[in-house]
């Protein structure tokens, strides 16, 4: 039996040990640096490798993100023929959805526009509309994208979502293609990124995105700072083009207090928080893979390192 090696500088392995630990009693959970034997590693759970890598464990069977996301690994560095899975965690998935939806109803209900007014002691009211006249449009409709997706829905928005390659959800409009994002954008009046980072999405929140929204709309980034062309943003705003804009993850983390998103009325800024996994509800399906790596079964939630997600 292999030992398994746990490498973050976000996580606390203690957290993990014990639910880990019932379900699997013979366990041998090593935490970076201290690993012993390079050789008797056989899985690696990383947030980040080391700087020096993973290939000095040359038996690994399986790399386990402990994120729902894979861009902070650098798929390319990693060993090859090694399979990757990604964590996903129903803690998490809820908790994402439940940020989107209150996103959503903050711009729905101009609780944005009454926060702004109410530091300025001005009374101004506004007709409420029906969530079912709001058309909110959700980018990437894999786990945590058709979550939020149906979180929306069942709250009465009109949901229409863009991915990469067609997927069905139902009662949203769904778009694909190179195309189909600018067409899903003429759509909505809130726009939510859930997309993986991958080159092909790197920078697809821009001017030209931007452009096909709205007048006046609103733009909620909870992918990756990434996904974002910073200097496109504060124009889009300045010139009404978009309303708003909620933003939980950045370039770089934590925001540099001289940055121009801070202080904002119209740019909201939270500090990566729009959800986190949990350890005793995670723990089951990372021991599952840890079984499934050693048995050379595919993984649960395994990456697709060609697509890079």
């Amino acid at each position: 039996m292999g030992a398994v090696l746990f490498c973050s500088n976000l996580d606390d392995p203690e957290e993990w040990r014990p639910p880990m630990t019932r379900l699997m009693p013979d366990l041998d959970l090593r935490v970076f640096p201290n690993f012993g034997n390079a050789d008797e590693i056989d899985v690696a759970m990383v947030w980040r490798p080391p700087a020096e890598g993973l290939g000095q464990f040359k038996n690994l069977k399986a790399i386990l993100s402990l994120g729902a996301g894979v861009d902070q690994l650098d798929l390319s560095k990693l060993p090859a023929g090694v399979p990757v899975a990604r964590l996903v965690d129903d803690v998490l998935t809820t908790a994402m959805a439940e940020y989107c939806l209150l996103a959503a109803l903050r711009y729905h209900r101009r609780v944005d526009l009454y926060e702004r007014n109410s530091r300025l002691k001005k009374w101004e009211y506004h007709i409420p509309r029906p969530a079912s006249q709001r058309t909110v449009g959700v980018l990437g409709l894999g786990v945590l994208g058709g979550a939020t997706a149906e979180k929306l829905k069942m709250n009465g928005f009109k949901v229409v979502g863009w991915s990469r390659s067609p997927k069905q959800i139902a009662g949203v409009e769904g778009f694909s293609g190179a195309d189909g994002i600018y067409r899903m954008a003429a759509k909505a009046e809130i726009v939510i990124n859930l997309l993986p980072l991958t080159p092909d999405t790197r920078g697809i929140l821009n001017k030209k995105l931007f452009d096909a929204m709205p007048q006046g709309s609103y733009l909620v980034n909870v992918g990756r700072g990434g996904h974002l062309n910073e200097e496109d943003l504060i124009p889009a705003l300045d010139s009404g083009k978009l309303a708003g804009a909620t933003l939980d993850v950045f370039q770089k983390e934590p925001l540099v207090t001289e940055h121009p998103f801070w202080g904002r009325g119209d740019i909201l800024v939270t500090p990566h928080c729009a959800s986190t996994g949990g350890a005793d509800t995670a723990a089951p399906q990372v021991v599952e893979n840890i079984r499934r790596a050693r048995a050379g079964k595919p993984l649960m939630n395994q990456v697709d390192r060609a697509k890079g997600y």
